[in-house]
């Protein structure tokens, strides 16, 4: 477990940071060429079939890989209902400069594409630029607060999330839903991106499914759209949906990587 002290307080995170084969220090990112930094989806975990897949390709190439559980997620400390983008934000720029060294490609899966993006831009203000090799983007949920959940939220829900401070939203993922909450909301308006340029501060590839139900392909493409001082491309998926964890979903997210490296 990372122990994370800053001005968003103290928690543990659960970490697994794969070193490079010729690495001495044992944290990600020692070995010749960038390392790989995975960023989950909301409700995810650094378990799941894209994460352990590009922790295996790593290993494979003896490339380094970092993993972690945000807040609330997973094997970390915390209540899901707690956090915000701000605070997962926070983590992942903890876990990044505690748990790697040098350039590294972050893979952003979901929400996880937009804490990438964040990360990215947070990096680049603190002169660390330098870190940020690149980004592979897997169905970004950029302001997915605003645009895919509070927009389309409605008039009853909205009102309850008001009243209560949360609603609980049914999931295909979940059995018992997920809480929605007044605080991920208001606090995810800091934090939106797609009102101007967005920068990745290096190349960027997305992959995104056009049956992807909870982001429709044409949001990714708002995306790009505003990606337009970096280098971007993008892989549509016809038959793909949100997860994108089929075999061959697998092999374009690793063949994406290693046209980063």
């Amino acid at each position: 477990m990372l122990l994370v002290r800053t001005a968003l307080g103290e928690r543990r995170l659960a970490v697994t940071a794969r070193p490079a084969a010729t690495g001495g220090a044992g944290v990600a990112g020692d070995g010749d060429g960038p390392g790989l930094v995975w960023l989950g989806g909301f409700k995810s975990d650094q378990t799941s079939g894209k994460a352990v897949a590009l922790d295996a390709w790593a290993g494979r190439r003896g490339r380094a890989c970092l993993r972690f559980d945000y807040s609330g997620h997973g094997a970390s400390e915390g209540r899901f209902e707690d956090g915000t983008i701000g605070l997962w934000l926070d983590d992942a720029l903890a876990a990044i400069r505690a748990a790697s060294a040098g350039p590294q490609i972050l893979v952003g899966s979901s929400m996880g594409a937009w804490i990438a993006l964040l990360a990215a831009r947070a990096l680049a203000e603190a002169g660390e630029a330098e870190r940020i090799a690149g980004l592979v983007l897997i169905a970004p949920a950029v302001d997915f607060t605003e645009a895919l959940m509070w927009e389309r939220f409605d008039p009853e829900i909205r009102a309850e999330i008001e009243r209560t401070g949360r609603w609980i939203r049914p999931s295909p993922y979940a059995n018992e839903g997920y809480p929605v909450t007044r605080a991920l909301i208001e606090e995810g308006r800091r934090h939106l991106l797609l009102g101007g340029v967005v920068r990745a501060h290096g190349p960027v590839h997305i992959l995104q499914g056009m049956r992807d139900a909870d982001v429709p392909w044409e949001h990714a493409m708002r995306l790009v759209e505003h990606l337009a001082a970096d280098p971007v491309s993008i892989t549509l998926v016809k038959d793909g949906d949100h997860r994108l964890s089929r075999e061959e979903d697998i092999a374009r997210l690793l063949a994406a990587v290693a046209n980063l490296t």
